[in-house]
Order: C-alpha cells, then structure tokens, then sequence
C-alpha cells in the first residue's frame, strides 16, 4: 500500500471510455489530490485530448512502461486488459484499482467497498478489486441493516445497463431503439440478441 502523501499520481487505464470519463470526472467533482493525471488508452485513443481541472491532458498509448512514477493505476479497460497492466503497474510501484471483473475472485486480492468493509484493505494488496456494480449498492444499502440485524441470505435479480459492455454497446441500443420506433428490423452485433 502506498503511503499517505499530500498528492498522488494518477493513470486512468481505459480513460476515453465512459467508465474512464467517469473517472476522471470524479477526481475531479471530489477535488482529489491529484499531482498528476496520466490518460491512458489504446493505440486508437492515443493522441485525443481529455479536460481534467481545465488543462487540456494528451492520452498517452497504454505500455510497459506507462506506470512509471504513477502512485495509483485505475482500471476500467476490461478484464485482458486488467489482468495483463495490472501485475505490471504493481511492479513499478503502484496500487491498482481494477474495476473489471478479472480480478474479483482471486483469493489473495480484496474486494473492497469502502462504505462497507475498509478494513479489508491491509497494507500488503496492492491490486484491489470492487464488485459489480449493482452489487456495490446494494451493500452499502445492506450493511447497516446487516450491523443492526446480522442478515444471513439475500435474494437478488439484477438488470445490467447496457454500458457495462462499452461505447459500441451503447451504440447499438441506439440504433436498435431508433429502428423499433420507425419500425425497421433491428440488427445487432454487440449482443447475440435484440437489446431495444
């Protein structure tokens, strides 16, 4: 675990994508200590330009060597990704935060929602995961009923949004709810089925 310092360096992995833009956009909206804010994405995004606290940050081509002097690595560029740059940016000295699932059912790796179990978090991880999303609130919304009453079973059926699958996702829910209203066939290929 890192130390506490009075700004931290940060890379976003996956920062053009929505989740990414979140991110970054969080950082912000929190006033995060922040010394440094690398963007990083693939070689397609390299090059576009982000707004992080007015000043305009080019997005920098995810490699090897993208971690170095960087204290916490975000991820949201999915699980190859994740499971791939998270090891490494370990290596060079980071704590990685993955929000793929490539990480969440690993033994020796928490998975943490600070509002609910922050002492998970011991100073010897240095990759963490977080749940899925639907997940993450429905246990802050648990824990102080489970504080209070000591829940032993939940029963849950989830209905995922469509952009835990990306902006080509996205897209297609679009098109398929443009061609529904005007009474087209809908084509999908993001989806083995129809979406809208």
């Amino acid at each position: 675990m890192i130390g506490k310092k009075e700004k931290y360096s940060i890379a976003i992995v996956g920062a053009t994508g929505a989740v990414g833009r979140k991110m970054i956009s969080t950082l912000e909206e929190r006033n995060f200590p922040v010394a440094r804010l690398t963007a990083l994405a693939s070689t397609k995004s390299a090059g576009k330009i982000i707004l992080f606290r007015g000043q305009k940050i080019e997005v920098k081509e995810l490699k090897e060597n993208s971690f170095d002097g960087i204290d916490i690595a975000l991820f949201s560029a999915g699980n190859s990704i994740s499971k791939q740059y998270a090891p490494i940016s370990v290596a060079s000295g980071c704590v990685a935060i993955d929000n793929s699932s490539a990480w969440r059912m690993e033994e020796d790796v928490p998975l943490i929602v600070p509002e609910v179990n922050p002492n998970a978090l011991g100073q010897d991880f240095r990759i963490i995961a977080n749940p899925n999303c639907s997940t993450i609130q429905m246990v802050v919304a648990l824990k102080p009923i489970h504080d209070q009453y000591c829940i032993r079973r939940v029963v849950v059926s989830t209905y995922q949004s469509v952009s835990g699958s990306g902006q080509k996702a996205i897209d297609e829910l679009e098109q398929q709810t443009k061609d529904v209203l005007k009474g087209k066939s809908v084509q999908g290929d993001v989806y083995p089925h129809q979406i809208a």
